[in-house]
């Protein structure tokens, strides 16, 4: 069972006979999607099942509003829309945050229609194995995701997928979460649940519509696409972190923006003066994702060193990170706190 994420004196944490945790958490990125196509109940059921602390579901709405867990809207690379003569004429080109992306979008379907197709893997070449199950899980709702949660006492880590964009269409998502998530019980700072996104606006909005736990998303080049801000660098510096730290819990930063080379730069300790907890992304297995210090051999597929980069960064003092295998990121966990 997971306990990083409860507060103590909750009716969930003395349920579970909690006490108060201090271990780093482990967010399961888009549920065991090193070994289970994402965001499928066999993804986050995989991660459970290892250890994860928390489940991961990113969010977009359907053409009649429910949300659902699909890391993007455009679906063809994640599901068999393809093959799917019914639906050839919703091919189209959009324009989403200033891509231009053709292909299949999840808010032209309405969610009966979507529960005909099935999930795959997204990407094949470097996770052959995770093609076994491609074609056999529906893609879930969040309420789905949410009672999956429940039922093994886990928390949720949902994000906001474009909602600036989803705004403009007529598609607002963040009174669709709030709703689902009051919905189950969880509108506190105590609840286990975390809120992100790398937009800005939608986080302000939303520190005004609950009290759950709000974490701001910040890459390591570009800048929010409701341009709220001039650059994800300028969010980082003390003064921009103190301003993130007024609507927001934590910082979400991407895992390069820890280190220049080998040495540690001073993200992870400005946040934590600027009173914001650190949940660096994403840790994967395959070299061609690790810092070169980690990687072993030179085929791209190949694993790593994942267990030594997760022990560098949580050496940092880190608050969580997001892994695609949470075993190894438990392994890693469990080297480092003994």
């Amino acid at each position: 069972m997971g306990l990083a994420l409860v507060a103590p004196g909750t009716a969930l944490a003395q349920k579970a006979g909690m006490t108060a945790p201090t271990r780093p958490l482990i967010i399961a990125h888009r549920g065991a999607s090193g070994e289970r196509p994402e965001h499928t109940i066999a993804s986050y059921t995989r991660a459970i099942e290892q250890g994860a602390d928390v489940i991961e579901p990113d969010l977009v709405p359907t053409k009649d509003d429910v949300l659902v867990a699909r890391h993007e809207n455009e679906i063809s690379d994640t599901t068999d829309v393809a093959q799917h003569p019914e639906f050839a004429d919703r091919r189209t080109t959009k324009t989403i945050d200033g891509q231009s992306l053709t292909g299949w979008f999840v808010e032209d379907f309405t969610l009966a229609e979507l529960k005909t197709l099935r999930a795959k893997e997204r990407l094949p070449q470097l996770r052959p194995a995770n093609t076994a199950w491609d074609g056999k899980e529906a893609i879930p709702t969040f309420a789905e995701v949410i009672a999956l949660a429940k039922q093994h006492h886990v928390g949720i880590y949902p994000e906001t997928k474009h909602p600036t964009y989803f705004r403009s269409i007529g598609h607002p998502t963040d009174a669709l979460l709030v709703a689902q998530l009051r919905a189950a019980g969880w509108d506190s700072r105590a609840a286990p649940v975390f809120i992100q996104s790398f937009e800005v606006d939608n986080l302000k909005r939303l520190a005004t519509m609950t009290k759950i736990r709000l974490i701001q998303l910040v890459a390591a080049k570009g800048a929010p696409a409701d341009g709220a801000a001039p650059s994800y660098a300028a969010m980082v510096t003390p003064e921009g972190l103190r301003a993130v730290a007024r609507y927001a819990y934590g910082l979400g930063p991407e895992k390069a923006m820890l280190w220049s080379g080998a040495t540690a730069t001073p993200l992870v300790r400005d946040s934590h003066a600027a009173g914001l907890k650190v949940h660096p992304w994403t840790y994967r297995a395959e070299n061609v994702f690790l810092d070169p210090r980690f990687r072993r051999g030179d085929q791209p597929a190949a694993h790593g060193d994942l267990v030594g980069e997760i022990r560098a960064a949580l050496g940092q003092g880190i608050d969580g990170f997001f892994t695609d295998f949470p075993a190894i990121g438990a392994e890693a966990r469990a080297r480092e706190t003994k």
